[in-house]
């Protein structure tokens, strides 16, 4: 019986907000990365150094 309620605690418990549990907005992450990409090789290339 306590092997029972034991292995129903494993199977139900509530999930933490892990890694696995928040996708996110994946597609705006990396437009705005793309977007800093861009406007740090606009200004690397204004400067003059490159």
């Amino acid at each position: 019986m306590s092997t029972t309620t034991f292995a129903g605690r494993l199977l139900s418990r509530t999930r933490t907000g892990g890694p696995d549990d928040d996708r996110g907005p994946e597609i705006l992450e990396h437009v705005l990365g793309w977007t800093l990409v861009v406007l740090l090789a606009v200004l690397v290339t204004r400067a003059g150094l490159m």
